[in-house]
């Protein structure tokens, strides 16, 4: 052990130094061995060992709210038309987990926000989707008479079990509230739904949040101008 230590001081003596790192380097470590001075046998090992070694030995990483999508551009306006439409425009980041890529108690929250148009006596409808599967469904929901009024949308999911069809769970509710400028009340609806027969976690999953005027009146109109999807757990 003594020639080691020796050899070691005197390749730093002659500045036998490396500052940047390659990743064939071998360090030199010690292993447990009695059999030895020191009771450590030398050894070397090389760089990607060390650092996977130590990146093993951190403590893991507490959950926490961190992003994966935000919208970087207004929606486009669905007027006047039953069509269902999405609500999300172009951003950065993604709204797609791959195939088996959840783990059981992920959760999500999804903050929307936008401007509002309703002519008298109207309903709306809103969906929270993965492809063609239904996370969240408001149903038909009245509104009315409602002029440049701002909206929000928050809604939160958690993945309660992973499977395919009939076997994964996702729990999901939603919140759609708005500020009547006219009399200042602030109005809306909230809805909620746990998807245990159509969610599938073992395929890919692209989120989407859709609306559907009950009638094509000139007078509706709706478009998100934020939207934010972050990972909570």
């Amino acid at each position: 052990m003594l020639n080691n230590l020796t050899n070691l001081f005197n390749l730093i003596r002659t500045r036998m130094v490396k500052t940047v790192l390659e990743d064939g380097d071998l360090f030199v470590v010690g292993t447990r061995d009695t059999r030895y001075d020191g009771s450590y046998k030398p050894v070397v090992a090389p760089l990607s060992a060390v650092v996977n070694s130590v990146i093993n030995q951190l403590p893991p990483s507490p959950p926490g709210l961190y992003g994966l999508y935000a919208q970087t551009a207004n929606s486009i306006p669905v007027t006047g038309t039953t069509a269902e439409t999405s609500l999300i425009n172009g951003g950065v980041g993604t709204l797609s987990v791959p195939a088996n890529g959840f783990q059981v108690g992920d959760s999500f929250r999804a903050i929307m926000a936008g401007v509002l148009n309703v002519a008298n006596n109207q309903t709306i409808r809103i969906k929270v989707k993965t492809g063609s599967v239904i996370l969240l469904d408001s149903g038909l929901q009245n509104i009315t008479n409602i002029t440049n009024d701002v909206f929000s949308l928050n809604i939160d999911f958690t993945i309660r079990q992973l499977g395919t069809t009939g076997v994964a769970s996702i729990v999901s509710l939603g919140t759609f509230h708005y500020a009547k400028t006219s009399n200042t009340s602030v109005q809306g609806f909230a809805f909620n739904v746990v998807n245990n027969t159509t969610f599938n976690t073992t395929i890919p999953n692209t989120l989407d949040i859709t609306v559907q005027w009950g009638s094509n009146n000139a007078g509706n109109s709706i478009f998100s101008d934020i939207f934010i999807l972050n990972k909570t757990y």
